[in-house]
């Protein structure tokens, strides 16, 4: 069983693939036969739920919010 980390939880994320903002849902580790490698769970501004490696995305800061 995949054990997910929910501590960041509803942070903005911004995909460096797409360039889209979204929100992380939680952070598991994907475990291929010659490695881990850590992805993610988001889900972006339409509301679709996709997973992504954690070194394609990072925390997004609005400016509007300040």
């Amino acid at each position: 069983m995949v054990e997910k980390d929910y501590k960041l939880y509803g942070t903005k994320i911004l995909n460096l693939k797409t360039q889209e903002i979204g929100l992380l849902i939680c952070i598991w580790e994907n475990k291929f036969a010659d490695k881990t490698i850590d992805f993610a769970i988001c889900v972006d501004k339409t509301g679709k739920r996709y997973n992504i490696e954690l070194d394609n995305i990072r925390g997004f800061e609005d400016d509007f919010e300040k």
